[in-house]
């Protein structure tokens, strides 16, 4: 038994040494929430809300600028979202969950304290529609799934400040 777990040890050395600074507990603690909440949030979103055949939402990698990025464009997809529209209380609920456990992670972790970043266009333009709170709502969970999505497959992101 001491023998392997000298030898596990050893080998997770060995890996270390090939990347970067290996993952502190806290990090992979951070990443795993996240990703758990993220995917329930996803698995929400895809039962209780079905997009227009005509909507078609390109994220891009450039969109996960570090984790306070991630924190604007969860606020703002959060902050499109209709009340009024049936089943949302809890996804709204869900979204404030989640940027709010990185933003106290951020503020634990991160030395220097970014000012937030401006909302990406998508989501400034999205603002300037709000009369039609309905169509703006579908379309800010659609963005909100696809950023999501993006985020579980890059969460390599959250480390940036």
């Amino acid at each position: 038994m001491h023998y392997t777990v000298a030898l596990l040890f050893s080998l997770l050395q060995l890996i270390s040494l090939g990347t970067a600074a290996p993952l502190s507990v806290e990090v992979v603690k951070m990443k795993t929430k996240v990703k758990w909440m993220a995917e329930q949030l996803v698995v929400r979103l895809n039962k209780d809300f079905q997009a227009p055949s005509s909507l078609t939402i390109n994220q891009t990698a450039d969109d996960l600028n570090g984790s306070a990025s991630i924190v604007t464009i969860l606020e703002g997809c959060n902050s499109l979202i209709s009340d009024t529209l049936d089943g949302v209380i809890q996804v709204k609920f869900e979204i404030s969950s989640l940027s709010g456990y990185l933003n106290h992670w951020r503020q634990g972790h991160c030395s220097e304290q970014q000012q937030k970043p401006p909302l990406p266009a998508p989501l400034q333009e999205l603002q300037s529609r709000k009369e039609f709170i309905h169509t703006v709502s579908m379309e800010a969970l659609m963005r909100l799934k696809e950023f999501l999505k993006l985020l579980l497959k890059n969460l390599d992101h959250l480390e940036t400040c």
